[in-house]
């Protein structure tokens, strides 16, 4: 029987190093990476690949991919992509998981980071631009650190964040409502920028374009 999103989540060892993962990027000053990010970057990355045409178990892959990707933040977020996929793979061992599909998301997760990021498969694609993607309002811990953070303050400017996939045109798009009372438009761009030309390379990975709308306008 195939591993699924399911099966990953009633794991609890899964549970366990995502709870303590996001335990210690509290401690570091980070935003959110506990539940909350990992199920939305596992849905987003699973509706990608399904919208452009992958199969199902493609879709599910990506999924589990996307809701493991952090778990290397447990042990310290300089080069959390690649303890946290040996950490994937030894789950996913256990689990029984074919030994092809394993490697595919450990791959995945292993360049998903944009220090050492790329594209190298489908599912990598659409982890980055899931993962990337996910600008929120609701990720900010800490209020108080608006004034004086800029991640936190363009995270809380954000109040709505939209991934969309268009196949007639083949085009993906991240449609964002930012504050500009909290922070100006220019603040995203100048700490996302390098994360949005690297969503640029995972949707022509998949054979698309992809476009960033903030406030109803055209970016990219």
């Amino acid at each position: 029987m195939s591993i699924t999103l399911k099966d990953i989540k009633k794991n609890p060892a899964v549970k366990a190093y995502i709870t303590k993962s996001d335990e210690s990027l509290l401690a570091i000053g980070y935003t959110e990476h506990s539940f909350a990010h990992v199920t939305k970057v596992a849905v987003t990355a699973q509706a990608i690949l399904n919208e452009t045409g992958h199969t199902k178990r493609e879709g599910e892959l990506a999924a589990i991919a996307g809701y493991l990707h952090d778990i290397g933040n447990m042990i310290n977020r300089k080069g959390h992509e690649t303890s946290g996929a040996l950490m994937a793979f030894h789950l996913l061992s256990q689990m029984g998981m074919p030994e092809e599909e394993i490697a595919t998301i450990t791959t995945a997760i292993g360049n998903h980071d944009e220090s050492s990021a790329f594209p190298v498969n489908d599912v990598a694609a659409a982890l980055i631009i899931a993962d990337k993607s996910d600008v929120r309002r609701t990720r900010v811990r800490n209020k108080d650190t608006i004034a004086f953070d800029i991640h936190d303050r363009v995270n809380y400017a954000v109040t709505s964040s939209v991934i969309t996939v268009k196949p007639d045109s083949k085009e993906i798009l991240l449609t964002l409502e930012i504050d500009v009372e909290s922070s100006p438009i220019s603040e995203y761009f100048e700490i996302f920028l390098s994360r949005m030309i690297l969503c640029r390379k995972a949707a022509e990975k998949l054979g698309y374009r992809f476009s960033l709308i903030i406030n109803e306008q055209k970016m990219m």
